[in-house]
């Protein structure tokens, strides 16, 4: 019989940059996710100026690259036409867009099953600390 669970969990408000946030996403979801054997979790982050990724847990030169590397891609420079909500927008939208704003993840035994050195990141776009939320959805099989 296929089980399904749903949580919401808000961020503490960040400025720009790329934010290890497994152990937030763990403890959110710390009871309901102890009742699968097997499943799928699926992470939606309700925003289009931030994304979520997997990436390298352990470096923390990773999510500094990360971020220098969005922001050459899409730099403020550009002449953007959506400017009303500042500089930092438009280029927030597109890395949004390129990087994606969800996730699924294998649950085994009762845990998000990432590899050895995959943790999962917030990589928020905009200058200024917003406050973000994510829609954390499990289905699968009970244990």
């Amino acid at each position: 019989m296929t089980v399904w669970s749903q949580v919401t969990h808000t961020f503490p408000s960040r400025s720009k940059g790329s934010y290890l946030v497994t152990r937030e996403i763990e403890q959110a979801v710390s009871k309901e996710i102890k009742q699968y054997k097997i499943g799928m979790c699926n992470l939606f982050l309700q925003h289009t100026s931030a994304s979520l990724c997997l990436n390298e847990n352990v470096c923390s030169e990773v999510r500094r690259d990360l971020t220098m590397a969005l922001d050459h891609m899409a730099p403020e420079t550009l002449r953007y036409e959506h400017t009303d909500e500042g500089p930092d927008d438009m280029p927030g939208h597109v890395k949004s867009a390129v990087m994606g704003v969800s996730l699924d993840i294998p649950i085994r035994n009762g845990e998000l099953a990432l590899g050895t050195w995959q943790g999962i990141y917030l990589c928020e776009h905009r200058t200024y600390q917003h406050r973000r939320s994510v829609i954390i959805t499990m289905q699968g099989e009970k244990r």
